[in-house]
């Protein structure tokens, strides 16, 4: 039987997202397995995982809020603006203040322009920049409007700044270290990066991989199906619309009139399907996730 559900993992440091993926796709016995944005190697944190068909819920978290603390190092920039690059010149000395970090943090908040970093999956005439920077040969990348809606500078140690931060989907908060140092004109990179909420998933529902590992049942550690994209209203539908909705066919549901889309249950826990409204109280299944085999 299919693993249907979602799953949030505390992905540990040196391991790619497709690494865990491939893990939990062992650990599930279940080949459709994804993840609602990527990190880092050597980043830590919330990794949420969209396993069997609530895969297909993945369109829904394109544009997810994600929240992060994390280390930005002082002194000397790396090409790939984090710990794991190489330095780019020589160390510089660093007498920052706090306040003299903080002022210069306020300027990325807000919407702003951000060059991606040239080790980064964005694509040059086809080809993924990171494939351009390993080979030594010169990334030109375009700046993107991203949006900061959170940047504080926590404290300062030293050459080593804490930091916390939400953004919106697409920031590459190594740009922003890379750019904070530039600022500063001592040059930073990012130290260290924790992730700790995508959309309504945080750390406190993430689990290790040893916690996997060592679950008999790893269905048992799924998200409540009606937790998952809680800006949803949520709706039980009755047998004949589950019919229905399950042969792709629009149905009624009086008790919403204003919604453009909800989630719809087969009693409490089995998501049938998401569906958006044609007219008044009549919804179209946009997605289904539960087949008429209910397998």
């Amino acid at each position: 039987m299919a693993a249907n559900g979602v799953l949030i993992v505390d992905k540990p440091a040196g391991m790619t997202s497709h690494d865990v993926v491939a893990r939990v796709r062992r650990l599930a016995n279940e080949r459709a397995v994804g993840h609602l944005g990527t990190l880092d190697p050597m980043a830590t944190g919330v990794l949420p995982l969209v396993l069997g068909r609530m895969t297909r819920l993945a369109q829904f978290y394109l544009a997810s809020e994600k929240s992060y603390e994390g280390d930005i190092r002082f002194g000397f920039a790396t090409d790939t603006y984090d710990a794991e690059g190489e330095p780019t010149g020589p160390p510089q000395p660093v007498g920052l203040t706090l306040d003299q970090v903080r002022a210069a943090a306020a300027r990325f908040r807000g919407s702003i322009q951000q060059t991606p970093p040239p080790f980064s999956a964005k694509k040059i005439a086809g080809v993924p920049a990171y494939k351009l920077a390993r080979k030594k040969k010169e990334v030109e990348l375009n700046p993107i409007q991203v949006e900061i809606r959170e940047f504080e500078i926590l404290s300062l140690d030293g050459d080593r700044a804490a930091f916390r931060a939400r953004v919106a989907s697409g920031t590459y908060l190594r740009s922003v270290a890379h750019d904070l140092g530039q600022l500063l004109s001592v040059g930073a990179h990012l130290a260290t990066l924790r992730r700790t909420r995508v959309g309504e998933f945080g750390l406190e529902e993430a689990h290790t991989l040893d916690e996997l590992e060592q679950a008999e049942d790893v269905e048992s550690l799924f998200v409540h199906p009606r937790r998952i994209l809680p800006k949803f209203p949520s709706v039980s539908a009755p047998e004949e619309s589950l019919a229905r909705i399950r042969n792709g066919m629009a149905v009624n549901l009086p008790e919403m009139s204003r919604a453009p889309l909800v989630k719809v249950f087969a009693g409490q826990a089995e998501l049938v399907c998401i569906a958006s409204r044609v007219a008044g109280t009549l919804f179209h299944p946009k997605v289904v996730l539960l087949s008429g085999d209910r397998k």
